[in-house]
């Protein structure tokens, strides 16, 4: 039993890694796996953190913002005020080019107005989904012998999954659609305006040919630089909406309930036994019939008192609460108050500047399509490739509100007398002179390049004094010259 003792002991006392008599030698398990392009200790930057929502709520959070703009009064205003504000006057795309301009318009129009692309109608749908869904994908199919590009339309809901460039997670290479009903999953290449030799490192463009069912325009709205889906314009708004649609409803009922009332009929000494056969007597008067009693028999009509609180204060609470967080003012949705027009453009100006943010958004969406269609059309001519490098494309949408013109006008005005007074003078260059003008007119919608605003004055004035006075190069303002 000591020696018994005593092995135990020692047991206790022997290096951890050193075997038990009798024993093999033991080690405890231990590893780590490290990628051969990363240093030990070190992790990518663009690795992904987590920001995109799970697939169930990305898709939970497309169909209830789906059902609040069909259902919820606010929620479809909230979407559809700022489609109204961008497109109500429509869209056009315009290039200019230094050589074959007019067939790169005209490629252009082709593909704006073809039946099946059809942008002036379809271009609400697509912006209206943009911000109902936070993404749209539009797979493109490409005529191979002239260019011409239709676009296609993939619904979010039917997105599994975007694959990001493994080098660059901001970058979308790919989009994989759920599967269908025989177990089939489409996967589309995320179409990019370049070269994928020059875009993308060796792995990249392996992995891009894996998307082998056709190439497709993949934009999203409201995510984050490493965040492979966009979010809905409703996705902070909706449990609040929803809350204030409930508030409403229940307004509804509450107002049922207080247009209701009740005959209390009052039997002064009645005995149980005389009340129950006078109830079964009693009937209710009809409207402007008359009742005809004793002093021992009372009646009253009695509605109830919810004793609610102010409904106004509260609807109107939960409205802004709403209206606030979408940068959306309160009388743009029917609840006027105390604004007048002063207060009210200055309370508009922090949505404008919401609005002009999206309307940036659109016009790269649209420039970026137009562009890539240009590239399919240089691609099937000779010499167009040469063309299309000095090419540009532009999407004009016009102005989203009317503008006050009469407080800049008259600012111009102003401002062009003293930069007439301030050159005269010797104070100031012309061409200063017009770039501070410039900046008034711009103010009005108009822009100019002043300098060869200032070149075309100065060849007009000369050829107005070669007009009058028959010698070409003279100055009219020159003192020495008489004037006929």
């Amino acid at each position: 039993m000591l020696e018994r003792i005593k092995h135990i002991a020692a047991s206790f006392t022997r290096p951890l890694l050193e075997p038990a008599p009798g024993e093999g030698p033991m080690r405890e398990a231990a590893g780590a796996t490290l990628d051969s392009t990363e240093e030990p200790g070190f992790r990518r930057l663009s690795a992904d953190q987590g920001r995109d929502l799970s697939p169930l709520a990305h898709d939970r959070m497309q169909r209830l913002a789906y059902w609040m703009w069909e259902q919820n009064n606010l929620a479809n205003r909230l979407i559809e005020l700022p489609v109204a504000y961008l497109l109500a006057e429509g869209v056009e795309l315009v290039v200019s080019a230094a050589d074959q301009e007019d067939d790169m318009q005209a490629a252009l129009d082709g593909f704006w107005h073809d039946p099946i692309n059809a942008m002036d109608l379809k271009l609400a749908k697509k912006t209206r989904e943009l911000a109902m869904f936070g993404e749209q994908c539009w797979p493109a199919f490409v005529n191979d012998t002239t260019g011409h590009v239709r676009l296609g339309y993939l619904d979010p809901c039917n997105i599994a999954t975007v694959v990001t460039d493994p080098d660059n997670i901001e970058q979308a290479i790919g989009v994989v659609t759920k599967k269908d009903k025989h177990g089939n999953a489409r996967r589309y290449r995320v179409i990019v305006n370049g070269d994928d030799a020059e875009l993308f490192t060796q792995r990249t463009q392996e992995i891009r040919q894996t998307f082998t069912d056709g190439d497709a325009f993949f934009f999203t709205v409201n995510d984050l630089s490493n965040s492979r889906r966009g979010r809905s314009d409703l996705t902070a708004q909706i449990d609040w909406v929803d809350g204030y649609d409930q508030f409403l409803f229940g307004e509804l009922e509450r107002a049922d309930f207080l247009r209701a009332f009740i005959w209390d009929v009052e039997l002064k000494g009645a005995t149980p036994a005389e009340v129950a056969q006078r109830a079964n007597e009693i009937t209710a008067p009809n409207p402007g019939s008359v009742r005809v009693h004793n002093d021992s028999e009372a009646w009253k009509a009695e509605s109830p008192s919810l004793n609610a609180g102010d409904t106004d204060t509260i609807a109107r609470l939960t409205r802004n609460h709403v209206l606030g967080g979408a940068t959306v003012p309160e009388h743009w949705f029917g609840g006027g108050g105390d604004v007048n027009r002063s207060t009210g453009e200055s309370m508009s100006e922090p949505t404008f500047k919401m609005l002009s943010m999206r309307q940036r958004t659109l016009k790269y969406v649209l420039e970026y399509v137009a562009w890539f269609q240009l590239r399919q059309w240089a691609a099937r001519g000779t010499g167009r490739e040469r063309a299309l490098d000095a090419a540009r494309v532009e999407a004009r949408f016009p102005e989203m509100t009317a503008r006050d013109t009469s407080k800049y006008a008259g600012a111009l005005a102003q401002t062009g007398q003293a930069v007439v007074m301030l050159i005269d003078r010797g104070l100031m260059s012309e061409a200063t002179g017009l770039h501070l003008i410039n900046s008034i007119a711009s103010r009005l919608g108009v822009e100019m390049d002043c300098a060869q605003v200032l070149e075309d004055a100065k060849a007009e004035a000369a050829k107005r004094t070669e007009t009058q006075y028959g010698v070409p190069g003279v100055d009219p303002n020159d003192p020495d010259i008489d004037t006929p």
